[in-house]
């Protein structure tokens, strides 16, 4: 920002006189309050620190962006103060009564307003801007209906593709801005898609989830908000390329400009899209079903979550009792036992000397993995007699340890080969051995 100048009209706190809380917006409070000096309503947003978003709006000027009269610099009274939309925010009008009389030229003039004003922040203004949090109630109606984008404290300058902490609204953020990776213009294209999504449905973006149940299924399993089946074809069209996964895949303002031209010049679409608008107990049915296929697929996979805490939670149990009994006194007198009289021994017809090896095959009883940690404590006793050689953990299908005798020699052929075989099998509390005679 050092190639801009911060200069914007400072105003005092005392030449300020609030009214009520209107709304809360990126990193403050708004509210509705009478600039006294110059006799005009405004809105003030209360920070708790001014950073880039008087800046920001200090070089923005279009119809469709709100109009910024200055700053409040007096710590600890930090806050914005602009001009006050008396409509409230598109949001609050989507939930409220009036509403339900909204047709396709309401719309249609609507999406213009929000498409020019974010057009205007990508290529027309001083500095190109990421707003990074357009959504519904970002946006401000005007006494004359005039939709105004707002609340800049999540936005930046940008500069070609730009790395940004995870700043945003979940249902509104495209899968990149999720992921805090490397954005560029067309996360806002993605946030306006969902906004046009809420002013043909009326409905609540992914409502009844929460947001990082919304993040996974965004990211994890590409879903998208549910587009009726009776939702007219350009509309369709429109929201799922502004939707598209790869930020390169969606289109600028500038081609959705275009596309809203078209649209409004298409002599069937008004009665297509009131048709549908007039409908929505036939289509909304739609949208709930999308809903609870997600919220399935959410418990579906915190089901899963669970059931591998608790298999982890068993495994380290079975490793911790492992470990306890290979160390118990009634465990290594039998481990001392076994090292003594169960192994192969075999005479070469030279040296006449001796090698003893010993084979161990044991299988988890407890359908886990045995890993070396719990092989070297369940061996725990033989070591003054054999080197253990382990070739690592296996899964579910038992394990293979072989030992042999420290005291080796040299053999060149063997002529005599007697012991016995020994197997154990581990179980969650208990260690069983078997040995059998073997020639």
């Amino acid at each position: 920002m050092s190639s801009l100048s911060a200069s914007f009209v400072q105003i005092n706190f005392d030449d300020i006189h609030f009214y009520e809380n209107c709304g809360g917006g990126s990193f403050g409070s708004v509210y509705r309050a009478r600039w006294i000096s110059q006799d005009k309503e405004v809105a003030v947003k209360k920070l708790l620190k001014i950073e880039k978003e008087a800046e920001i709006l200090s070089v923005l000027s279009h119809r469709n962006i709100i109009q910024f009269y200055g700053a409040v610099l007096e710590a600890p009274n930090y806050g914005i103060v602009t001009e006050y939309a008396s409509g409230g925010s598109l949001y609050e009008f989507l939930s409220s009564a009036e509403s339900e009389a909204i047709d396709m030229k309401q719309i249609m003039t609507w999406a213009m307003d929000i498409a020019k004003g974010m057009h205007y922040l990508h290529s027309e203004a001083p500095v190109k801007v990421i707003h990074r949090d357009l959504k519904s109630r970002n946006v401000v109606l005007t006494a004359d209906k005039i939709l105004k984008i707002c609340d800049f404290g999540a936005s930046r300058f940008l500069s070609h593709t730009t790395h940004m902490s995870l700043v945003g609204t979940f249902p509104w953020m495209a899968p990149e801005v999720i992921q805090s990776l490397p954005v560029s213009e067309t996360c806002d294209t993605y946030s306006y898609g969902v906004v046009l999504w809420e002013m043909l449905t009326r409905e609540i973006p992914f409502k009844g989830l929460e947001g990082l149940q919304v993040a996974w299924l965004v990211v994890e399993k590409n879903e998208r908000l549910t587009i009726p089946s009776s939702c007219p074809a350009s509309f369709a069209g429109l929201m799922r390329s502004c939707w598209g996964t790869d930020p390169k895949d969606r289109p600028t303002f500038k081609q959705i400009l275009l596309t809203l031209e078209s649209m409004w010049n298409d002599s069937q679409l008004p009665e297509q899209c009131n048709s549908f608008l007039n409908n929505k107990a036939e289509w909304r049915c739609e949208i709930e079903a999308t809903l609870e296929r997600l919220k399935k697929l959410e418990r579906d996979l915190s089901s899963k979550e669970q059931e591998l805490k608790e298999r982890e939670r068993r495994l380290k149990l079975w490793e911790r009792q492992l470990v306890e009994q290979s160390n118990t006194p009634q465990f290594l007198p039998l481990a001392k036992k076994i090292s003594a009289e169960s192994f192969f021994e075999s005479k070469t017809e030279e040296s006449k000397s001796s090698e003893m090896s010993c084979q161990f095959s044991s299988s988890s009883s407890s359908n886990g993995q045995v890993d070396r940690l719990s092989l070297q404590a369940m061996m725990k006793g033989f070591e003054d007699m054999f080197a253990l050689d382990m070739a690592g953990p296996v899964l579910h299908s038992g394990m293979q340890v072989n030992m042999q005798s420290k005291q080796n020699s040299t053999s060149r052929s063997t002529v005599v080969r007697e012991g016995r075989k020994i197997t154990t099998a581990v179980g969650l509390g208990e260690l069983n051995w078997s040995d059998d005679d073997s020639d």
